[in-house]
C-alpha cells in the first residue's frame, strides 16, 4: 500500500499526540476539584468504555485510554454444552464399549416461532462407542444462543426414565427438535436397551413434549417398541409450521423375518397428546430399505418426506437414491416414490491415516422455503468423477413433484465436504451448514472447519464462511469412524442463520467434543449479485461434468460405504442389517 508523503507516520506523530495529551490531562486537573479528578479516573460500576467515550453536545469527545479494541464483525461461538449431569452409573448396567463421559455429539436445533431470541437445541450426552449415548440433554436459551439452561431428556435412565414414566432405556440417540406454532417444543428419540437382535434387547421411538421451552418434558409417549424382531433407526419429529394440532415423525423399521427397511411414520392429531399407531408409508421390498427420513411441511398441508433409498440386489452392489415421497392431506395418504437423484457418497477419511469418519453420508436433508420450494442437500462425489465427497443440492419449484440436476454447494472442490444440514429463511435465502478438510495438511493432525455456505438466488450461486476456528477431528469419539454427528443444526434468527454443531476441544479425556451456538449478528449478508458472465461462469463449474454417469469403481465404493455403515452380516438367514449404533466394537476396528 503506497504512504501519502503529506501524512505524518503513525510513529512519528505518536509523541506529539502524548505531549497533547498530558497538556489536556494537566489543564483539565487544574480546573477540576480533588474529588472530581478522583472520580474521573474510577467509571461506576457497570460502565463501560463506550459509556465513558460519550459526550454531551455541550462537551468535547474525551480520550479515555487510548484506542479501543473494534467489536466482533465475524462469526462467534458460544458453548451450548457444559460437563456432564450424568451421575456414575446411571444407566444401571455395566455398558460394553469404550463410553467417552463427557463427549457430547449430534446436536440438533429448534427456534420459537414467534420470539427468535429463544432457542431449544438436543443433543446426544456422553456418547458410547458401539452405539447410542447414555442420555439426551435439551438445552434452553432465551437471549439467542448466548446462555444455556441444559435438562435431561426422560428417553433413558440418564435423563430420568424408568419404569413408571416409560423411560426405562439403557440408551437413547437420534436427538430431534421441532417448534409447533403455538410455542410447544416437541423431542423425539431412538431408545434402546441391549444390543440389536439380542436377546432381552428392547428398542423405541420416543417423543415427549415442553411447554416451558425445554427446562421440563412431558413422560415419553412410546410411537413402537420392539424386541429382536426388528430394529427402529434414524427418526425425526416435524411439528406442522401452519397448524399446532399435527406432529408428525418418521424413521426406518429394519424387519428381520422378510429382510426389509421400509419407512415408518406415526402422526398427532392434538398437539403430541396422543398418537395415532405407527404404520408404514413406503416399503422398498425385500433386501432393500431406507434411512435418514424427514418430513417437510408446505402451505396447504403438504408433507415431503426424503429419505435414502438403499437396494441391495443379488449378485450385484448396493446402490442408493435420494427419494421423497408426497401427501396432500396430512399424512393420511402417501404417494408413490419420487427419484431426487443417484446418491453417490463415498465416505470421509483421513487422507493420511485412512481412518473413516462418520459422516453424514447415508442421509440427505430437506427444507422448504417461504414461497413452497423445497431444497434437498446430501454428500455426493460426482463433482470429483468419484475421488472425494462433496455436498449436493437439488430444487423443487412444484411441491416436490420434480427436481433440478444437483450442484454444488461445498466452495473448495479440491477437498472433502461432508454432513450437511439445511435450512431456508424467511427471506428465501439458502443456507447450508457442513464441515470440510481445507485446512489439513500431511503433517498436522485432521484439521477440519465447520462452513457456512449461502445462496440468494435459490440456490445457483454461493458464498462461504467459516463457522468457527479450525479444530482436529482425530480427538473425536470413535464410533465406527470418528464421530461429532450424523448431522447437525442449523436455523436462523430474522435471517441470520444459527449454525448448532458438534466441534472437539483439545480439552482431554473428559471433555473431547462440545456443542456450539454460532452467531452471525455481525456478520455481513452475502455479497451483491455477480455480472451475468461471472454467474453464469459459477454455475457451469458448480454442476458435475457434462455426460457424467458413475462407472463402476464409483459405484463399489458407494457400495463399499454403504456396507461400512450398514453391517451387512454375510451369514445366510442373520439380519441382513446391523445398523451402526449396536456393531460390536470388534467389527468397528474391521
Amino acid at each position: 500500500m503506497a504512504i501519502d508523503p503529506r501524512v505524518p507516520s503513525p510513529r512519528r506523530a505518536w509523541p506529539l499526540i502524548v505531549a497533547c495529551l498530558l497538556a489536556s490531562c494537566l489543564i483539565a486537573s487544574c480546573d477540576r476539584p480533588a474529588a472530581d479528578r478522583t472520580a474521573a479516573h474510577a467509571p461506576s460500576a457497570g460502565a463501560t468504555s463506550a459509556h465513558v467515550a460519550s459526550a454531551t453536545a455541550a462537551e468535547k469527545p474525551r480520550i479515555t485510554g487510548g484506542p479501543q479494541r473494534p467489536g466482533a464483525v465475524g462469526a462467534v461461538a458460544y458453548v451450548a454444552s457444559g460437563t456432564s449431569p450424568l451421575a456414575a452409573g446411571c444407566d444401571g448396567t455395566l455398558g460394553s464399549g469404550v463410553l467417552y463421559a463427557g463427549a457430547e455429539v449430534e446436536p440438533h436445533l429448534a427456534i420459537h416461532p414467534d420470539n427468535p431470541h429463544i432457542l431449544v437445541g438436543a443433543w446426544q450426552q456422553d456418547r458410547w462407542s458401539n452405539g447410542s449415548a447414555r442420555a439426551l440433554v435439551a438445552a434452553t436459551s432465551l437471549d439467542g444462543g448466548r446462555s444455556w439452561i441444559r435438562t435431561p431428556l426422560p428417553f433413558s435412565r440418564c435423563g430420568g426414565g424408568n419404569v413408571l414414566n416409560g423411560g426405562d432405556y439403557e440408551r437413547a440417540s437420534d436427538p430431534w427438535v421441532s417448534y409447533s406454532p403455538n410455542g410447544v417444543v416437541h423431542a423425539m428419540s431412538l431408545s434402546t436397551t441391549g444390543g440389536a437382535y439380542q436377546p432381552g434387547s428392547a428398542n423405541a421411538m420416543l417423543a415427549s413434549r415442553s411447554f416451558d421451552h425445554g427446562r421440563t418434558w412431558t413422560a415419553p409417549a412410546i410411537l413402537i417398541r420392539d424386541s429382536t424382531a426388528a430394529f427402529n433407526d434414524k427418526n425425526a419429529i416435524t411439528a406442522d409450521p401452519f397448524d399446532a394440532a399435527y406432529v408428525y415423525a418418521v424413521w426406518d423399521r429394519l424387519i428381520a423375518a422378510t429382510d426389509r427397511g421400509p419407512t415408518y411414520f406415526a402422526r398427532s392429531t392434538n398437539g403430541g397428546a396422543s398418537w395415532e399407531p405407527a404404520r408404514a408409508i413406503y416399503d422398498p421390498g425385500t433386501r432393500n430399505q431406507t434411512i435418514g427420513n424427514i418430513v417437510a411441511v408446505l402451505p396447504g398441508g403438504v408433507l415431503v418426506n426424503v429419505f435414502n433409498r438403499i437396494d441391495n440386489p443379488l449378485g450385484g452392489p448396493q446402490r442408493a437414491r435420494v427419494t421423497v415421497i408426497r401427501s396432500t392431506d396430512r399424512g393420511a395418504t402417501w404417494s408413490a416414490p419420487i427419484d431426487v437423484a443417484e446418491l453417490l457418497a463415498v465416505g470421509t477419511r483421513d487422507p493420511v491415516s485412512g481412518l473413516a469418519v462418520r459422516d453424514g453420508a447415508i442421509v440427505p436433508t430437506i427444507a422448504a422455503g417461504p414461497g413452497g420450494e423445497l431444497y434437498v442437500a446430501w454428500q455426493d462425489a460426482r463433482f470429483s468423477a468419484g475421488v472425494r465427497d462433496g455436498i449436493a443440492l437439488s430444487r423443487s419449484n412444484d411441491g416436490g413433484l420434480s427436481w433440478s440436476a444437483p450442484v454444488r454447494v461445498n466452495g473448495a472442490p479440491g477437498v472433502p465436504a461432508f454432513t450437511p444440514s439445511l435450512h431456508v429463511a424467511a427471506d428465501g435465502t439458502v443456507g447450508v451448514s457442513y464441515y470440510d478438510l481445507r485446512s489439513d495438511t500431511a503433517t498436522a493432525p485432521l484439521s477440519t472447519d465447520a462452513w457456512l455456505a449461502r445462496s440468494r438466488d435459490g440456490g445457483a450461486t454461493w458464498s462461504d464462511l467459516r463457522i468457527g476456528d479450525t479444530f482436529d477431528m482425530t480427538t473425536a469419539p470413535f464410533a465406527n469412524g470418528l464421530f461429532v454427528g450424523d448431522y447437525t443444526g442449523l436455523a436462523d434468527i430474522d435471517g441470520r442463520f444459527v449454525p448448532f454443531h458438534a466441534r472437539t476441544t483439545a480439552q482431554g479425556e473428559d471433555n473431547l467434543t462440545d456443542v456450539v451456538a454460532v452467531s452471525l449478528a455481525k456478520v455481513p449478508a452475502p455479497a451483491a449479485a455477480q455480472t451475468p458472465a461471472a454467474k453464469r461462469a459459477e454455475i457451469r463449474a458448480r454442476q458435475a461434468k457434462p455426460g457424467f454417469a458413475p462407472d463402476h469403481r464409483l459405484r463399489m465404493r458407494v457400495d463399499a460405504n454403504l456396507r461400512r455403515r450398514l453391517k451387512s452380516p454375510p451369514a445366510p438367514g442373520e439380519p441382513s442389517r446391523w445398523m451402526p449404533h449396536y456393531a460390536t466394537l470388534a467389527l468397528l476396528q474391521r
